[in-house]
């Protein structure tokens, strides 16, 4: 005759304790950047300092004018 199955539960490790900090404050692990970050990076500073050029053009150009 074939046994019944345990209604013991069988024990697991949580998934919260085995869980690495994230942050690095936290003594997480120090990840490389990734490329697509570095490249959204130097887009925003190519966009601000194209706008800081526009802006120094346009108020050259705004003094100089009669």
């Amino acid at each position: 005759m074939p046994r019944a199955l345990s209604s013991r539960r069988i024990p697991r490790p949580h998934p919260a304790l085995r869980r690495r900090p994230r942050h690095r404050a936290h003594g997480g692990p120090l990840r490389p950047a990734r490329s697509s970050d570095l490249v959204l990076a130097l887009l925003g500073v190519a966009l601000l300092g194209g706008l800081a050029l526009l802006a120094a053009f346009a108020l050259a150009a705004g003094t100089a004018a009669p």
